[in-house]
């Protein structure tokens, strides 16, 4: 099975990578771990503006060490693990890898937003609960 992990780096992604730990064997399992590097959209100078390159490479600097202790800690509990940085809005990107990837199982962690914060920040795993063609497991539990 192709389980894709969608990461934040919050307690709440963590708590979704160690629940694929305990609900999953190892055996015929493989991991993508994935985090999303959103680039910030302001009306600035044009040497501020998204994908300003020495700050998106400082983002994805960053991300690549978040997957990687994300994909060690699955790695030493037997999976198969492969990690994945990409740039772009974090509900599309999951959903496109998710479809690319032929991911049967996408597991993401819940922050657990309602009212006036959920709506202004929105819900990655709400629309990826909606939209994706495979089945998703939503982990709403901290460390």
């Amino acid at each position: 099975m192709n389980i894709l992990l969608a990461t934040d780096g919050s307690n709440f992604s963590d708590a979704a990578a160690q629940n694929i730990a305990k609900l999953f064997r190892p055996l015929d399992n493989e991991v993508r771990v994935l985090t999303v590097v959103e680039p910030i959209t302001t009306a600035v100078m044009p040497q501020m503006s998204p994908g300003y390159y020495p700050e998106l490479e400082d983002q994805k600097r960053e991300a690549k060490a978040l997957v990687e202790r994300v994909a060690k800690v699955l790695a030493e509990a037997g999976f198969k693990v492969s990690t994945s940085v990409l740039t772009g809005d974090a509900k599309t990107v999951i959903l496109d890898e998710a479809a690319d990837w032929r991911a049967d199982l996408v597991v993401v962690g819940s922050h657990g937003r309602k009212g006036i914060g959920r709506f202004l920040l929105g819900s990655v795993s709400e629309a990826v609960a909606r939209h994706t063609t495979c089945s998703v497991q939503i982990v709403r539990g901290r460390l």
